[in-house]
């Protein structure tokens, strides 16, 4: 399999012969407002062209609806006829865009061999969550394939250390760059990294989402030094640049 990183939670996969498109924010730098008033979003460039990142794709995944995993340019310029997975209650507004094959993840999903499983998350813990709203991740298994937990936007917590235990992933991505809504935490940070990185010790771990947003509290380097002080390898826990393709 091979996973490239474009930007924030952008993700392409080549997995079990197929090409999915993951979470597609596709605005131009400094186009979308600030969160924090540091900066205008996104802060950075897509290290390719959208025709380049929408070459080849079959299927595509959005987790939820916040404009920086599925915006304005995204619904655009996403071919309408793709099979489009969602979570549950986004269907309808994904379908107003314009979408014509929406599929809610309601649990588990066999697309052409690839195998989506629905898995909780949640983004932040108290009252945030509210204000967040419901966000998925998944589990993604084919034949001779690695097995892949996509944890989404979500924190770690309970139910997220249940899926590490449970399904034994050969694969976890992480969203790890520390973003904080109105001072609480609604993604991981490094510290719920590298203690998912022990949870998952025989798995390789991928942290995205980072160094794209105003919100953002934790760099690609502050996470690779929190590693390296609890002793987690480059080779366990890899942080890929944007535009870095990684064959696993």
């Amino acid at each position: 399999m091979k996973l490239q990183l474009f930007r924030n939670a952008t993700l392409k996969l080549d997995y079990a012969g197929r090409t999915v498109l993951i979470d597609p924010y596709l605005a131009p730098k400094h186009s979308l407002p600030s969160f924090t008033g540091r900066s205008p979003n996104p802060m950075t460039e897509l290290p390719a062209s959208i025709e380049d990142i929408l070459k080849g794709v079959e299927l595509v995944v959005v987790s939820h609806l916040h404009t920086d995993h599925f915006d304005d340019v995204a619904k655009e310029r996403v071919p309408k006829d793709l099979p489009l997975i969602c979570q549950p209650g986004d269907e309808t507004t994904i379908r107003k865009a314009g979408f014509t094959d929406v599929r809610p993840l309601l649990d588990v999903l066999d697309w052409n061999g690839l195998v989506f499983t629905r898995r909780e998350g949640s983004h932040g813990l108290g009252p945030v969550v509210e204000k967040m709203g419901p966000v998925m991740g998944f589990t993604l298994r084919a034949q001779d394939e690695p097995s892949l937990y996509w944890t989404g936007d979500t924190v770690l917590y309970p139910p997220v250390v249940k899926i590490i235990a449970e399904t034994s992933p050969d694969i976890v991505v992480t969203h790890s760059c520390g973003a904080k809504w109105d001072g609480d935490l609604i993604v991981m940070d490094a510290e719920q990294t590298t203690a998912a990185c022990a949870l998952a010790k025989d798995a390789r771990v991928i942290a995205v989402h980072m160094e794209a947003l105003d919100h953002a509290t934790v760099t690609r380097a502050e996470l690779r030094r929190a590693a390296e002080a609890k002793k987690i390898s480059a080779r366990q826990l890899l942080i890929p640049a944007d535009g870095e393709t990684l064959t696993l």
